[in-house]
């Protein structure tokens, strides 16, 4: 298949042409594909992602609701829906990438390997042809979060942008291959995490922000917005050591080699003082995670201590996108710690 032809262009449906269902729309796409809309200024762009990860649903539901009303956007908008396929494996919605293939939000880079760093690459060409003012990617979480947004830097348009769907802002300075990280240099990018997949909340704040974002005249890049904005910064990444296998429950599971407490997602956002619990340790007592910043150096024992057999904290932190599905947690981390920074606006 030729390079071009990897995501298919095409016009939105509007109004009466829109299908019944997400489900429906996704199987008229028949893969990754571009939508475009017009809007009241053509000669500017404005950029929406959805569904990198084909069990992030929110985004999808959003942009059904918003083809089928009748707001006419302020400018053109193209809206890239991307893991299709994996949206569409049943069960629906509930399959992060298929089996054997890559998390889409780790190939945004160099070399571009295989299927799906081919469809990142394409990707990329069809939103920089574009011309997009700023683009907003469009996320869900597998555990308890309120929205938030993540961006590489902080300025008064990528804080307007998050402004429009939560008043929490993550500034990342990891290198994971992902989308924000490859267009930051080329308009402003965030990705907004709007709440747990499934959640009908979720779904209402991808709505809301979307109805804000099509519907603004300008994207403002002088001033911050009126909204008070908390910002973090310096995520850590927390994962599972390679090879160890991973439980959630109220008591150690037999043979597993970390059991994190079944409800740890509710410190989500929240400060945890120093010797919370956060799991046990299997039967072979190996130290069971790493932790990794921007410097890739391992910081884990300086955040986690053992204790009789029990992970605690060694000093407070802040833990965001902490998850309860062990096999999200496997594919990708079980979550971040962040640092308060500052808060930010006129509200």
């Amino acid at each position: 298949m030729a390079a071009r032809e990897l995501i298919a262009l095409r016009p939105a449906p509007r109004g009466r042409d829109v299908p019944a269902s997400a489900e429906a729309l996704l199987r008229d796409l028949g893969g990754p594909a571009m939508l475009v809309v017009e809007g009241r200024d053509p000669s500017r762009t404005r950029g929406i992602v959805t569904l990198l990860h084909g069990n992030e649903p929110s985004g999808t539901h959003a942009l059904l609701e918003l083809l089928r009303s009748e707001v006419v956007p302020a400018t053109r908008v193209v809206a890239l829906l991307a893991s299709v396929d994996a949206a569409l494996a049943p069960p629906t919605f509930s399959h992060r990438m298929l089996p054997g293939r890559r998390d889409l939000n780790r190939c945004f880079r160099e070399p571009f390997d295989g299927a799906d760093g081919a469809i990142a690459h394409e990707a990329l060409r069809l939103l920089r042809e574009a011309g997009c003012e700023a683009l907003v990617d469009l996320h869900n979480n597998t555990g308890r979060n309120p929205a938030y947004g993540v961006a590489t830097d902080v300025d008064a348009a990528r804080l307007g942008l998050v402004a429009l769907f939560a008043h929490l802002y993550v500034i990342t300075d990891l290198s994971l291959g992902s989308l924000i990280e490859a267009t930051s240099g080329d308009f402003p990018t965030v990705t907004i995490e709007c709440g747990r997949a499934g959640d009908s909340a979720a779904d209402a704040a991808a709505l809301a922000g979307l109805h804000r974002y099509v519907e603004l005249d300008a994207i403002e890049t002088r001033r911050p917005p009126d909204a008070r904005i908390e910002v973090l910064c310096d995520p850590v990444r927390v994962c599972v050591r390679p090879g160890l296998r991973l439980a959630f429950g109220a008591v150690p599971m037999p043979g597993a080699d970390l059991t994190l407490v079944s409800d740890i997602d509710r410190h989500n956002f929240q400060p945890v003082m120093p010797g919370a619990p956060v799991g046990w340790l299997g039967t072979h007592g190996t130290w069971p995670i790493e932790a990794r910043g921007a410097s890739g150096d391992d910081v884990s024992e300086d955040l986690f201590v053992v204790r009789d057999g029990r992970l605690e904290t060694r000093r407070g932190i802040v833990p965001i996108m902490m998850t309860t599905d062990a096999n999200v947690a496997l594919a990708d981390c079980l979550f971040y710690v962040v640092q308060p920074r500052e808060e930010i606006g006129r509200g």
